[in-house]
């Protein structure tokens, strides 16, 4: 999800004159739209299914690395164990 520059920078100005128009255009697209003043970036606009689905990776990510962290330490459990504790068996 990297941001096209061309179409994806937005004015302040832009968003006041046409609010509508930056959130279409961020739902259509699925990449955020970088809001600038002065020529310098301030803020990013991005949908919310578009944020929600990255937020869910960013935690299946953590949850990985900190499940390799554990295999690194020798923190592991059986695979009866973890069945018993999560109730499978």
């Amino acid at each position: 999800m990297s941001i096209k520059f061309s179409e994806d920078l937005v004015p302040l100005t832009d968003l006041k004159v046409n609010p509508t128009r930056v959130v279409k255009h961020t739902t259509e697209v699925h990449r955020p739209v970088l809001l600038t003043n002065r020529g310098r970036g301030v803020a990013v606009v991005q949908s919310v299914g578009d944020y929600e689905k990255a937020e869910e990776e960013r935690d299946f990510m953590r949850a990985v690395v900190a499940g390799l962290s554990d295999l690194e330490a020798g923190d592991e459990v059986s695979l009866d164990d973890a069945r018993t504790r999560l109730g499978l068996k």
